[in-house]
């Protein structure tokens, strides 16, 4: 079911709205709206799984076991690292 939104926006997007409509590329500035917010909710959830793998890998990096490396030791490590592909 629709229901009908009034908002405001700056007149350069609605100069921009009413631009892609006249060039046919949208029916109408709903469509345009419409296909903006399926857009801003794309990139919310990639975001929101993004952010999910990030804690995950977070975890797993306080729940290792092993030692933690002190800054001097990574970057001996680095050091050592990029010696070996020169």
């Amino acid at each position: 079911m629709n229901e009908k939104l009034s908002i405001s926006l700056p007149s350069e997007m609605v100069a921009a709205i009413k631009s892609r409509v006249d060039a046919g590329a949208y029916t109408s500035t709903s469509e345009v709206l419409r296909a903006a917010v399926r857009v801003w909710l794309r990139e919310e959830e990639e975001y929101q799984e993004r952010i999910a793998a990030i804690r995950q890998k977070v975890q797993a990096s306080l729940d290792d076991p092993r030692p933690n490396l002190s800054g001097h030791e990574v970057k001996q490590r680095l050091e050592a690292f990029f010696d070996k592909r020169r």
